[in-house]
């Protein structure tokens, strides 16, 4: 989903009211994504950082959207795991240390 779109077109009034947070919490697999953010005027980081700021979402909450944009990608289910291990899950540590 992308909250600065679907803002944009009326299908949310904000962030806060965004179902996306919600379908979170409720644990189904959402992913955060641009859209067309030339459009949008947005970005992955603008996305993610507003959802923090506006829905209270953790680091592990950006950390599970980052995973679930993997497990829904269109490579071979070994290849995703391989991302997400060597990868997604390393840099999320890397930043939860400094």
């Amino acid at each position: 989903m992308c909250p600065s779109s679907n803002i944009q077109t009326g299908v949310a009034d904000s962030f806060a009211h965004h179902p996306l947070a919600r379908l979170a919490k409720l644990r189904f697999r959402v992913t955060i994504n641009t859209d067309n953010r030339l459009m949008s005027a947005t970005s992955m980081s603008r996305e993610m950082t507003e959802m923090v700021n506006q829905c209270d979402w953790t680091f592990q909450d950006l950390q599970r959207v980052t995973i679930n944009a993997l497990k829904s990608s269109f490579i071979p289910f070994e290849e995703r795991l391989a991302i997400i291990e060597s990868v997604v899950k390393p840099a999320y540590l890397k930043i939860a240390g400094e």
